[in-house]
């Protein structure tokens, strides 16, 4: 029997020769399609026709057997926020300035004020003391801060303004245009919608002078009307809201929300609370709460304004022997970072209360208190004195320079200040 090949398999090799040299034409001529022939490889197999003759087909083999290696697309741009736009553009002197509010004489700004503004970046300022001026000599003294701002001093970020308006003995500006505040605790009796009502009037107030942060309200829960005379801090000046979580959140965050209202940013304090100690960190020293947990109900009304959108919170100076016996709060990373930032989720202004003038921070030098509150994860450090002010900058600007790890704290500090200065 002679081997000769099948009608099948002479179909299948002329099918063949005829592609190869297709493809070469294709090649040698540089049509389009030799692109298309090179990265889509072709075979050719034989089929029927209804008449049952073999024709010739093409098929074309899996793309994964025969494309070359995919390239990864290139990452979407980024897009920076102007808060992140304004960090990048401002020098480390600059940054760390954003970290500082300082002191001004509510009559009229000393040359201390104005050198933390004007040499040391210091981009923040409360009126302290007190003044009975009124509405229009105050707005004079506000201009006369808020104009130090140009690209030297700040790189052009406004001053936050700050005072002290809580009402009765806590109440820094009065006179003519400004209204007389009653104490906390006589506000709580006129129920929390006429308090929201009452305190966006005097948010206008503040607003009509140039204040946007107004450094209340008190959400300490002092224990008991029986302890309040003994409570130095808060209850012998009647500054509590209440005696009771529920109350005090109620109340307290009423006032909060009529100073938002206005226009301007409400400052809770003083986490973690100064409702059960005896002594004031403003004059005496080792002031302790021996009472407070990390998951205190009293705590409660600091939760609720963060829940709210307080962008503020103030630390007080005190020790709380049950969450960190080692430190005071501003220098905890426990209270700081760990129970504001994680267990409340607060993303906003971690602030001191006075850290240049308080008797509690006596055993430390200015440049260790600034050093210790930054490193613990704080964020913006009030100074009623203006002149500790070139110690703490540099301190900081050196630590920074020196330490990574301190210059992203200082970095991420900064951020967090424009983020609330973009949102103003």
């Amino acid at each position: 029997m002679r081997n000769c090949p099948s009608v099948a398999s002479i179909s299948l090799s002329i099918a063949t020769a005829g592609a190869l040299l297709a493809t070469a034409t294709a090649c040698s001529s540089g049509t389009p399609n030799s692109s298309q022939a090179s990265s889509e490889p072709q075979s050719t197999v034989t089929s029927s026709s209804p008449s049952g003759s073999s024709t010739p087909t093409t098929q074309r083999t899996s793309p994964e057997a025969s494309a070359a290696p995919s390239v990864p697309p290139a990452p979407a741009p980024t897009t920076r926020s102007a808060a992140e736009q304004q960090l990048a553009a401002l020098s480390l002197e600059q940054r760390v300035g954003q970290l500082f509010m300082v002191a001004a004489k509510a009559t009229g700004a000393e040359p201390a004020t104005l050198q933390a503004l004007t040499k040391y970046h210091a981009g923040n300022v409360y009126l302290s003391g007190r003044s009975k001026a009124g509405t229009g000599p105050t707005a004079g003294v506000v201009s006369s801060l808020t104009s130090t701002v140009s690209a030297d001093t700040t790189g052009g970020v406004p001053l936050f303004v700050a005072t002290d308006q809580e009402g009765g003995y806590v109440q820094v500006l009065s006179g003519q245009g400004f209204s007389t505040i009653p104490t906390a605790l006589v506000q709580a009796s006129s129920g929390a919608a006429k308090l929201r009502t009452d305190a966006a009037a005097w948010g206008k107030e503040l607003r009509s002078v140039g204040v946007n942060v107004n450094l209340a309200p008190v959400l300490d829960t002092v224990t008991s009307p029986e302890f309040a005379p003994s409570n130095a801090p808060i209850g012998h000046f009647q500054r509590e809201y209440g005696y009771d979580p529920g109350t005090v959140s109620l109340l307290g965050n009423a006032f909060a929300d009529g100073m938002k209202d206005a226009g301007v940013a409400p400052v809770v304090k003083h986490f973690p609370g100064l409702g059960r100690v005896v002594p004031n960190t403003d004059v005496s020293k080792d002031v302790r709460d021996t009472t407070t947990t990390r998951d205190d109900p009293a705590l409660k009304p600091f939760q609720a304004a963060i829940t709210s959108g307080a962008q503020w919170v103030m630390v007080s100076n005190a020790y709380y022997d049950k969450i960190d016996p080692a430190n005071i709060a501003p220098f905890s990373p426990m209270v700081m970072d760990t129970m504001l930032r994680s267990d409340a989720g607060f993303k906003g202004i971690v602030l001191s209360d006075d850290l240049c003038s308080a008797a509690q921070l006596e055993a430390w030098s200015d440049a260790d208190r600034a050093l210790n509150f930054f490193g613990a994860g704080g964020t913006m450090l009030v100074c009623a004195n203006p002149a500790s002010i070139p110690a703490m900058h540099q301190a900081v600007v050196q630590k920074a320079v020196a330490d990574p790890a301190f210059r992203a704290k200082v970095d991420a500090a900064a951020l967090t200040v424009l983020r609330v200065k973009a949102g103003q």
